[in-house]
């Protein structure tokens, strides 16, 4: 007899991100291969292919990239805020026993990457880039944890996790207020009114699909025409989604087998075809099934699979190409800056912060972890890549040798990161250190 074994929705996530993180992988190296080819020119210019709609009164046509990096990415960001939320409310970060060593770590792990390169880097002209080493790419480091199978406690997995959704937080935070243009208030007024509509009826628990999407749409509109990031919209946009279902599952499970019972009864089982009265019984189960599931639970379900698969790794092939081969200097002190930033930035920031937490007795290692495991995490969480990049993006759009050059870094300092931390959690004894 051969035993079915069940994933939990935690084990389900770190499969997803972790073949979202080999994805990644592989769409960077074509990028670079790409970029460094005899292909190069027509690469670059792909994705400067202009796109849009234009009517007398309204414009929005952007390059290629722009929509992947504005618009998809605003996908990506809206599936981070899910997390956030869920986290907050019902996950690993609900109280403040659970969330204490992770905030601790997540705390550590934004603040020394960020002071490392300010001390570091004193160029004025890219001083604006020290948000760059603040976040952990969660897809490449959950890929490396997958590789190391049993040799790492779930515990490790969900300590990961856990704070790189702050990191993630930090980070769009940071976005939000350092990384925005001149703000136009009187469209922002205009997109907080129809959050605040969307807030009344999450509160209310009306959950409207259309809706959603369509004010969805309005308000990125408002905050890319404001000025404000318009990924700073998904995050909002995903505040206002219900995490509570509208029905009890005891009452699903009563109408379940009251409706299994009437399609039962209601026509021939040997016949082909439904009858009238089964097809009716099947709509009723289906709209009880929208009913008794958490709205928040199944969009997330629903758009992982697109941002892991798809959104993430078109964003990488489209941003990771970095031409090593057209003659241009890159300003390889800013690329190291950046690679010290994420490389040591997160290993002293997040063991350093750790050990504090525990040694003031304001947090505890997770069950089966000991504190080398958490030293070998800490060098994982210096795999920057996804947001890395997207807040280089922000920092040096329009200077291509200074975007170049912290995209280099973010590469070389991805790689030793997620190499050496992979070799010490490889290596290291499994026995708890107390």
């Amino acid at each position: 007899m051969v035993k079915k074994v069940l994933l939990t929705p935690f084990q389900k996530f770190v499969r997803i991100e972790s073949l979202s993180g080999m994805l990644l992988f592989g769409a960077t190296m074509l990028a670079l291969i790409l970029a460094n080819s005899p292909l190069a020119e027509r690469f670059h210019s792909l994705w400067q292919y202009k796109l849009g709609v234009s009517t007398s009164g309204f414009e929005l046509i952007k390059p290629l990239i722009l929509w992947i990096n504005d618009g998809l990415m605003a996908i990506f960001f809206f599936l981070i805020g899910l997390e956030i939320k869920r986290e907050l409310l019902i996950g690993e970060l609900n109280s403040a026993k659970k969330a204490s060593f992770p905030l601790f770590a997540a705390i550590g792990g934004m603040a020394v990457p960020v002071l490392i390169f300010l001390v570091l880097n004193k160029n004025p002209e890219s001083s604006n880039a020290w948000g760059i080493p603040m976040a952990t790419d969660i897809a490449f480091s959950l890929a490396i944890l997958r590789l190391l199978g049993k040799r790492v406690p779930l515990g490790l997995k969900i300590f990961l996790t856990a704070f790189a959704i702050v990191d993630d937080l930090g980070a769009v935070l940071v976005i939000a207020v350092f990384y925005s243009e001149s703000i136009q208030w009187s469209l922002i007024g205009i997109a907080l009114v129809l959050l605040a509509i969307l807030f009344f009826l999450s509160y209310r628990r009306i959950y409207a699909k259309g809706l959603i999407l369509a004010f969805g749409i309005v308000i990125w509109v408002l905050f890319l025409k404001a000025g404000i990031h318009p990924t700073i919209a998904g995050v909002l946009l995903a505040f206002t989604i219900p995490i509570r279902q509208r029905i009890g599952i005891d009452t699903y499970f009563d109408r379940l087998c009251d409706i299994v019972d009437d399609i039962k009864e209601a026509g021939d089982a040997r016949a082909p075809l439904l009858s009238k009265n089964q097809i009716e019984g099947i709509d009723a189960l289906e709209d009880w099934t929208e009913k008794v599931q958490s709205p928040l639970q199944h969009l997330e379900h629903k758009l992982h699979n697109w941002v892991a698969y798809l959104i993430m790794p078109l964003f990488a092939l489209s941003n990771a190409g970095v031409s090593f081969s057209n003659g241009v200097e890159l300003n390889t002190f800013l690329g190291g800056v950046i690679v010290l930033s994420l490389v040591l930035g997160k290993l002293l920031g997040i063991t350093i912060f750790s050990w504090l937490g525990i040694k003031l007795k304001l947090a505890e290692l997770p069950e089966g972890v000991n504190f080398i495991q958490i030293v070998g995490t800490a060098l994982l969480a210096g795999v920057g890549f996804t947001m890395s990049i997207f807040v280089a993006n922000l920092a040096f759009f329009g200077n291509e040798i200074l975007l170049d050059s912290a995209k280099a870094g973010i590469l070389v300092g991805s790689l030793i990161a997620g190499l050496s931390g992979y070799l010490l959690l490889r290596f290291s004894k499994q026995k708890r250190i107390s």
